[in-house]
């Protein structure tokens, strides 16, 4: 028999998304309360007899529960990343975000874990958010949903494990915000996580990061059709906006050599200028155009907007340091692995050596690997294969110390 690390990685299959409410109301940051949640999760994989073998996957602004396999209904695809289509072609209609890093042999192994995968709170693919009936209103919530925080996304996940029975995490993984939150889970929940795998992420946003993310929120809120939030059932939507704020935001995933290799200064059409101010002159405006009415067709406006700014609130030596990161990370139990890649400027390299830097302070176990990539910030979506090998060989480190006599 060809065993689980040696055999060639698998597909989960096809995949239906689930849905739970919680059974109590929310506390969140901002003093606010929800009195009801209803979660969207995918699992993938068989649950141990000890409960003792999840991984729970976090995805980022764009993403959703369904991180892996073949969707049952499939519909816009949320595998995003420079060229995605290129790599994918038809084949990504209707395949999880994370489908080359989760499943049989892959890098998180669904032969050895049971991975859950949820819509993070405030979204728009099943999770409570902005777009979901306030039963207070009997409408959409709009602009009146309350301001969310990471670790609020942090706690909601919680609650939905509880509900299923689950007390501990063998690891927690994410890329970009997905690693914000897996950091969120070693603060605030210590005792309850073994592993964090941390994946082109950050501690805090760095100005440049709260700018981009600050001209693509008023995209959105400039647009006259977003009409203050409360949008819904009126017949118009802020399409401009939202289109403008992805083109502003898939610029910050690329680098300027990813965008080079790619476009160049090719036209879209011909060999010479039409002299236009309205048409796409290049491809790499044409691309973009392409990025937004994709986009807009999948993803909520308002949704956006508070998972935007909860990116941007997000600040562990602010939350629970003082000021400090080394104080802030000082309560982590888990080992923790950061992957960083040369080329992203968005979430760079130096934020994940200052954590890695503050966890050896206290001696806690944590590895760094900076990958020598080209394509910024979406290489956590696209170096899945660079990325298997470490993340494998660290899981099963942590598996084989938590099965030690």
């Amino acid at each position: 028999m060809t065993s689980a690390s040696t055999r060639a990685a698998g597909s989960v299959g096809v995949v239906e998304t689930k849905y739970a409410d919680l059974p109590g109301p929310v506390r969140l940051d901002s003093g606010r309360e929800l009195a009801t949640i209803r979660v969207a999760y995918e699992t993938y994989g068989a649950l141990s007899p000890e409960r003792d073998n999840v991984i729970l996957v976090c995805h980022a602004l764009s993403g959703d529960a369904h991180a892996a396999g073949r969707s049952a209904k499939p519909g816009e695809s949320t595998r995003d990343g420079f060229g995605a289509e290129d790599r994918d072609g038809t084949a990504a209609k209707g395949l999880g975000w994370w489908d080359g890093m989760i499943g049989p042999g892959k890098a998180f192994d669904t032969d050895r874990f049971f991975v859950v995968s949820t819509n993070l709170l405030g979204g728009c693919a099943g999770t409570t958010g902005p777009s979901s009936i306030d039963p207070g209103t009997g409408k959409p919530y709009g602009s009146d949903f309350p301001v969310v925080t990471v670790a609020d996304m942090v706690r909601v996940e919680r609650a939905l494990l509880e509900l299923l029975g689950i007390e501990r995490l063998a690891a927690v993984a994410g890329g970009s915000l997905g690693g914000m939150q897996a950091l969120q889970w070693a603060v605030l929940f210590p005792d309850l996580v073994d592993a964090i795998v941390v994946i082109a992420s950050t501690h805090a946003l760095h100005p440049q990061g709260l700018s981009w993310n600050a001209i693509a929120r008023d995209a959105i809120m400039r647009d006259p059709d977003w009409q203050g939030g409360h949008y819904y059932g009126t017949g118009r939507r802020p399409d401009a906006g939202m289109g403008l704020a992805r083109m502003v935001g898939h610029v910050t995933y690329l680098s300027a050599a990813s965008m080079g290799d790619k476009f160049a200064r090719r036209l879209q059409d011909g060999d010479d200028i039409r002299y236009t101010i309205t048409d796409a002159e290049f491809q790499v405006e044409s691309y973009l155009r392409h990025q937004a009415s994709t986009f807009v067709r999948r993803f909520d406006a308002n949704t956006y907007l508070y998972i935007s700014r909860a990116l941007t609130y997000f600040d562990l030596a602010r939350e629970h340091g003082g000021g400090s990161l080394t104080e802030a990370l000082q309560g982590i139990k888990a080992r923790t692995l950061l992957i960083a890649f040369s080329s992203d400027w968005l979430y760079p390299p130096a934020a994940s050596q200052e954590i890695h830097d503050a966890l050896r302070e206290h001696g806690k176990p944590a590895e760094l690997h900076v990958f020598d990539a080209p394509y910024g910030h979406d290489c956590f979506l696209l170096e899945e294969a660079r990325q298997t090998p470490v993340i494998r060989a660290f899981l099963q480190m942590t598996d084989t110390e938590d099965k030690a006599p």
